[in-house]
């Protein structure tokens, strides 16, 4: 397993991700315990109010609710056809549990808050109109998602230029383009996509992280329902500009806060290129931003806290669920 570990932090391998999941559900499950007391003796540094503080976030549910008939027993969720990216995800945490457990589970892009409390991969941020306390953020889909990277490239000596690199599908996306592809030189965006040849006008090469890095500022927009580039975005020594996020993921978009860890636009973006303009002028200001962006990102680089808090998500789950009648 040690092999396979230091595979599946090279580059984000899924093949590696994909041999090590096939490896713990292959692993009798009578033969694991959940050890708490040693997984937090193993931490890099045990802070109990802030591990609190994200389960809280992840999981609201802390009074007994009712399944509804959708729920599964965890030894009835299929491998084959429910994702097999997001069974594995599961089941690296919930193989620890009683397999006769219950739970709701919605795979996938996730932009509605389910009836009945479920584990989604997103949710909507929630707003004083909006409750979102059934659904439970789980971290699914994460060999894509969270991807973190080492940027050795200091902000004041990269390209004077705005970057984005992405699937222009969604009606949003595709006025995003419409209004900036090829408009200025100091904005280069493209349309990138290995399904089909849809706005063949706005398609160009793909652009690997690394050169996309050499850019000051990196342009993040919610697709289906996040943006994935926030997180690599965000540990890195270039400056993350989007507009408010709508929808969150376990990375807790909904926490980030304007200013203080990316620079918002407008929904509309007509104030793009005056944000370009401001923080060239003041690279001060964005080098702050980015340090209380890398400085966000640090809280979740400790693979033992991951896997405490992923347990707790859903051990708080099973102590308060009651199955439908």
């Amino acid at each position: 397993m040690v092999v396979l570990d230091r595979l599946s932090q090279s580059r984000n391998s899924r093949f590696a991700y994909y041999l090590k999941g096939l490896a713990r559900y292959l692993y009798p499950k009578g033969l694991l315990q959940l050890d708490f007391a040693k997984l937090e003796s193993q931490m890099q540094q045990y802070d109990e109010a802030a591990l609190y503080d994200r389960l809280n976030y992840y999981n609201q549910n802390t009074r007994a609710f009712t399944l509804g008939p959708e729920a599964k027993r965890l030894q009835d969720i299929p491998l084959k056809g429910s994702g097999s990216m997001y069974y594995l995800d599961l089941m690296e945490y919930a193989r620890f549990f009683p397999q006769d457990a219950k739970l709701s589970y919605l795979f996938y892009d996730v932009t509605h808050v389910p009836d009945t409390p479920a584990l989604t991969k997103s949710r909507p941020v929630a707003r004083p109109d909006l409750d979102n306390t059934p659904s439970v953020l789980y971290k699914f889909c994460k060999v894509r998602n969270f991807k973190f990277v080492d940027d050795t490239i200091p902000f004041r000596e990269k390209k004077d230029k705005l970057i984005w690199r992405g699937a222009a599908n969604q009606p949003h996306r595709i006025a995003f383009m419409a209004q900036f592809f090829g408009q200025s030189g100091r904005i280069d965006i493209g349309h990138y996509s290995k399904r089909g040849d849809r706005h063949p006008q706005w398609k160009v090469p793909f652009m690997p992280i690394d050169e996309q890095l050499q850019h000051k500022f990196v342009f993040s927009i919610e697709g289906n329902d996040v943006a994935t580039n926030v997180k690599w975005g965000m540990s890195s020594n270039s400056l993350l500009i989007m507009a408010k996020p709508k929808y969150e993921t376990w990375f807790m978009e909904g926490r980030l806060i304007p200013s203080v860890h990316y620079v918002q636009v407008r929904d509309d973006y007509a104030d793009l290129e005056e944000k370009i303009d401001y923080y060239l002028a003041n690279p001060d200001e964005a080098e702050a931003i980015i340090h209380t962006a890398n400085q966000y990102i640090a809280q979740f680089k400790d693979p033992k806290v991951e896997d405490w808090l992923s347990l707790k998500v859903l051990e708080r789950y099973f102590q308060h669920s009651n199955p439908a009648a």
